[in-house]
Parts: structure tokens; C-alpha cells; sequence
């Protein structure tokens, strides 16, 4: 990057919300830029390969639900192979006094998977992006008005002057990660600063087995546990079982030395000495991720702040916009909110004064609805 640079609309974040704002913009044929601090895209959408190149384990977003139209749609158009999330067999509930086992799946709903991982709906996004309009590793250090109507962006390595900016992470991570001297008002710092991150107080254990070989017992995967450390359990397996996995999920405050041999015990209690050793452990501690997660993240609690009506309307004389997840008004938390804001954030850009672009066309997928259910899963 050079030292003085302009750009039409500068996106800070290349996760799905981002990317859906800048994809639209692009489309739209606005001059548009996304800065990334990671050396790749996704944020919260991370896949783990296996030895099978089609297949993956995600170690973050993991499921999209029927009337989520945005992702469905985008999988059809960039090819995105998904599959039904397993639900045949029983559940396990473990207490302090035991083990039971209860008819039939009750803890998981019909809900989709990605085969490939869900990181492949960023990845889809960002291909539909020229080059130069995307830069990893490349974090924010603030923002600023800079007395000529528009706003001044900086990095370690310069400065870019843009009209608007699109904020796709989480506010609380914004806030902390990003200068933006006194100019936000203090209604909306305090917002920001009291908004959960989704996920981000969350550890997400994967699994990865030569066999699922809880179905061959007919269990589901499917665990409720009151001891713990995995407080719900699911089968992450791909279609036909392959890669095996089961996944849970943990608070960020019980890992602690021994907390993998904790996570193995647990597994082999519940499924048998075949799950004491599983073939790799994935561990993904959000609240250890410094680009997802502020300091502040395990104090983090109320998540009636999603979707708030501050975050609706642009900040700093409109040319704030903000694109994440818990920004969304549906489906907040979801994959399907993080692209749903993104539209929103894209549209808001293109129906500013200065633009001289239709609003209307502010979708990445033209089938998509806002019409939706309550949000029902953490991943």
C-alpha cells in the first residue's frame, strides 16, 4: 500500500459480513477495498482440512437453517456442496450421578451443513473480489474524520482517505482494536462496548475418529452434560460419516492445564474407550482469537444488544456503517446475519447522498429474504 491512498468505501473485516458488503459495493461499481487483519478470510468461519481434499472440519460456523435464503442461495450459485446435519439415534444426559440415555435426538433440529467447511462461503465471496480490493493481514489501528467530509483509515503501513466505512467486526473488538478519538457519540460507545461477540467466549472442541462408531450403537452424538467440560456434544461427521467427528462446545474460563485430557475422559465416559483417543483434537478458544474477541469478552452478556437500532444507522455524519453479526436485526449470530448486515451496510452506503448508485440492487443473492426464524444454535 502506498502511504496516501483513496478508496470509495474502505470495509474494515474480510469475514462473511465484510465480504457480503464488499461484493455488493463491487457489484454496484464502487471503488471498494476490505482490510483483513488475518492472513485469511472467514473470521468466525474457520475449516480445518482433512486428509480428503472435499471435506473439512469447521472449528467455527457450523450449521445454516431452513429459511436462512442468503447462504442456501449462495451455496447454489458458487457450487457449494452441503449435506443434512446426521439427527438418527439417541441422546446421552450426564449428570454428577451418572450417565442416561433418552429416546431419540433431542438436542439437535434439521439444519444444513457445508461439506467442504463452511470457511468455502467466504472463500466464494472473496473470489468474486478483484485482487487489489482485498488485503490480508492488514489490521485497522483507527479511525478518523479527517476535515475534508470524508474519513481517514489507518494501518501500519499508511493511510487511506475514503468517503465511508464499513465496520464488519464485532463492535466491542472495534472499540477496544480501534481508535476512534471522541467522534462516536457516547450512546453508541457504550453500546458497542457492552455487545456480546458471538462465539467469542467460546471453545470448540473437534473430534476427528477413523469411524463414527457411536451410530454403530445407535447413539446420535447428541449429549447434554451438567459435569462437563463440554457442555453439549454433536456429531460433526461430513455426508456418509466421512470425516468422523463429534464436537463440543466449553466456556472460555474452564480451559485450564489438563483441559484436553479433561475433553478425552469426557468423551470416553460417555462413548466408550474408543473416543479416548481420537485421531487429532481440535481445540478453537474464540476468547483467544485477538481479531475476534476484546479483553472484556467473558463479561460479555447481553445478548438482548444484538440487532440494536444504533447500529442501524450510520455514525460519524453517516459514513460509519456497521457490518457484523450481532448487528443484525435477524438472525443474529448466524452466517445469515453476518451477510444479511453486510447487505444492509452496502445498501446504506449506496443510497448516501454522494452515491450516485441504486440502493436497490444491494443484494448479494437475489432469491434472499428477511423473513426469519428465532435463531437457534451458537455455531
Amino acid at each position: 500500500m502506498s502511504h496516501q491512498d483513496s478508496r470509495d468505501v474502505v470495509v474494515i473485516g474480510a469475514g462473511a459480513s465484510g465480504l457480503a458488503a464488499a461484493t455488493v459495493l463491487h457489484a454496484a461499481g464502487r471503488d471498494v477495498v476490505a482490510l483483513e487483519a488475518r492472513d485469511r478470510v472467514g473470521g468466525r468461519l474457520l475449516s480445518a482440512p482433512v486428509s480428503n481434499p472435499e471435506r473439512a472440519l469447521d472449528l467455527g460456523a457450523t450449521w445454516f437453517w431452513d429459511g436462512e435464503e442468503r447462504v442456501r442461495t449462495l451455496t447454489m450459485l458458487s457450487g457449494i456442496e452441503t449435506f443434512d446435519q446426521h439427527l438418527a439415534g439417541d441422546t446421552l444426559l450426564q449428570e454428577a450421578t451418572g450417565t442416561r440415555r433418552l429416546t431419540g435426538n433431542l438436542l439437535d433440529a434439521p439444519s444444513r451443513r457445508f461439506a467442504a467447511g463452511s470457511q468455502g462461503i467466504a472463500t466464494a465471496l472473496a473470489a468474486t473480489l478483484p485482487a487489489e480490493s482485498l488485503r490480508l493481514g492488514t489490521p485497522v489501528t483507527a479511525v478518523h474524520p479527517n476535515g475534508q467530509g470524508g474519513l481517514d483509515v489507518l494501518t501500519a503501513t499508511g493511510t487511506l482517505h475514503t468517503e465511508h466505512v464499513v465496520l464488519a467486526v464485532p463492535p466491542a473488538l472495534a472499540l477496544e482494536r480501534i481508535d476512534f478519538g471522541d467522534a462516536l457519540p457516547a450512546d453508541l460507545v457504550r453500546l458497542a462496548r457492552s455487545t456480546p461477540v458471538w462465539m467469542g467466549a467460546v471453545v470448540k472442541v473437534v473430534a476427528h475418529y477413523p469411524c463414527a462408531f457411536w451410530r454403530e450403537e445407535g447413539l446420535a452424538g447428541a449429549v447434554f452434560s451438567r459435569t462437563g467440560p463440554l457442555q453439549e456434544i454433536h456429531d460433526m461427521s461430513g455426508p456418509d460419516g466421512d470425516p468422523a467427528a463429534l464436537f463440543g462446545f466449553a466456556h472460555a474460563r474452564t480451559v485450564r492445564p489438563g483441559f484436553e485430557q479433561a475433553v478425552t475422559a469426557q468423551l470416553a465416559r460417555l462413548f466408550g474407550p474408543a473416543a479416548a483417543a481420537p485421531a487429532v483434537l481440535h481445540v478453537q478458544d474464540w476468547s483467544a482469537e485477538r481479531w475476534t474477541a476484546p479483553s472484556t469478552v467473558r463479561h460479555l452478556a447481553d445478548y438482548a444488544l444484538f440487532g440494536h437500532h444504533l447500529y442501524q444507522r450510520p455514525a460519524l455524519d453517516g459514513r460509519l456503517h456497521w457490518a457484523s453479526t450481532e448487528t443484525a436485526t435477524d438472525h443474529a449470530g448466524h452466517i445469515e446475519g453476518a451477510l444479511a448486515a453486510g447487505e444492509r451496510a452496502a445498501r446504506s452506503v449506496l443510497a448516501a447522498p454522494s452515491g450516485a448508485n441504486d440502493a436497490t440492487s444491494g443484494t448479494i443473492a437475489r432469491e434472499g429474504s428477511d423473513s426469519s426464524p428465532a435463531c437457534r444454535r451458537t455455531a
